[in-house]
């Protein structure tokens, strides 16, 4: 059995007056998350809601105006956040070269963060059940009942064709999520569905390596030796235009100015996250069901001058910037949603190593002709594919050797 978990994002219709009691609910809720996420932050990062309550349920009450329920679900969703962000530090560790040229890890936990946590935007999160529910209106539509500091409201909201399936009665649904951009209002709410759908050793189909990069998003390789390039050339010139227009609304400097800022910057965020999803649907209904997606890690790696010194400060700063992690979740939920899975491997060496007899040797990537030409055997090939190559061949020895973290036990030698 396994477990799946998306996002359903409505876009709701509230009236005047529901706009103001969400407005009213949103910002005192935003102002009771920075309450807490202060007192968390003074006081040595506690995690643990029960005390985090005995000390903070009355201060919150009186100090930001909130109702019971709204005040517990403020302390939950800040607890939450503080864990996420642990779990984001730990996976990034600072990394240094000592004296003797070799890199050195130190973990990051939360006492790195220089500030407390900042909920910038207004939210508010409901409990479901409790907080909101599904009703029918006078008519028969579905309407979605909230709960506000003034009561309750009934608004309308979009069905895409594609969120009907959640309503089937096999989708469970979390906390929800009340948010406002450009003037118009979503509710975001996790739903959950168990399958039978798991990967195990005996239904793998494919061993698919992927390597992530600029020239392409994602090159695949896969155990038939068939390559898959998806190329970065559009996005990036798209990006390069975004880059473009910030410079011009930054050198101007006025209000105006940086209010465009800002709308650029959600623009182009929502951009990412709709390349990011087609890329991950395209991998994911070529291989479908049984497949095994191999990637490497990026925990850790550096993107340091020393190790991108022959990139352009362009092809770096693209590099630090693309959300190659995002990508990862998508595809791992997307893969899973299948019956497939997606399993990091260490990136030690996958760009250096010939694939066909092993040699390692840095020089033999050759980034100005985009290939890798190996001095032992004389093997070549597109550079990005190589990486793949490697990629996938790790993840065919997790197989082969038993050494799948859920497969089983690493084989002692």
């Amino acid at each position: 059995m396994a477990e799946m978990t998306k996002t359903m994002k409505l876009h709701i219709h509230p009236d005047e007056a529901g706009v103001a009691l969400l407005k009213e609910l949103t910002v005192k809720y935003s102002c009771a998350c920075n309450y807490v996420s202060e007192y968390v932050f003074d006081h040595g990062f506690i995690l643990n809601f029960m005390e985090l309550q005995k000390a903070l349920y009355n201060d919150v009450r009186r100090e930001c105006g909130l109702k019971s329920q709204f005040t517990i679900s403020s302390l939950k969703t800040v607890t939450a956040r503080y864990k996420t962000i642990r779990t984001q530090l730990a996976k990034k560790p600072y990394k240094y070269q000592n004296g003797n040229g070799d890199w050195q890890f130190i973990p990051r936990t939360l006492e790195w963060l220089t500030k407390p946590v900042s909920f910038r935007r207004p939210q508010a999160d409901l409990v479901r059940g409790r907080d909101y529910s599904f009703v029918n209106g006078a008519s028969g539509e579905k309407l979605l009942s909230l709960n506000t500091l003034g009561g309750r409201i009934k608004v309308t909201f979009d069905i895409p064709d594609c969120f009907e399936e959640y309503f089937d009665g096999s989708w469970s649904f979390g906390t929800g999520k009340i948010v406002s951009l450009l003037g118009e209002w979503y509710f975001h709410i996790p739903v959950t569905k168990t399958t039978d759908e798991e990967l195990t050793p005996d239904n793998v189909k494919h061993v698919v390596g992927l390597d992530r990069g600029l020239r392409f998003i994602v090159t695949g390789y896969d155990e038939g030796g068939n390559t898959t390039f998806i190329s970065g050339k559009d996005v990036m010139a798209k990006r390069d235009r975004f880059q473009k227009v910030r410079d011009e609304l930054q050198a101007k400097g006025t209000k105006s100015a940086k209010r465009a800022l800002k709308r650029i910057s959600g623009r182009e965020n929502r951009w990412i996250f709709d390349v990011n999803h087609q890329i991950s649907k395209t991998l994911v209904d070529r291989y479908g069901s049984g497949t095994l997606f191999a990637v490497e890690d990026l925990a850790g790696v550096s993107f340091s001058e020393e190790n991108l010194s022959n990139r352009t400060k362009k092809q770096r700063k693209d590099l630090r910037t693309w959300s190659f992690y995002q990508l990862e979740q998508f595809l791992t939920y997307k893969a899973e949603a299948v019956g497939s899975e997606v399993l990091e491997v260490k990136p030690d060496y996958t760009s250096q190593r010939c694939p066909k007899c092993g040699r390692i040797l840095k020089a033999n990537r050759h980034h100005e002709i985009h290939e890798y030409i190996c001095d032992c055997c004389g093997y070549r090939s597109n550079d990005d594919r190589v990486g793949a190559m490697n990629i996938q061949l790790l993840g065919t020895m997790y197989l082969s050797r038993d050494m799948h973290p859920r497969f089983g036990a690493r084989k002692e030698k």
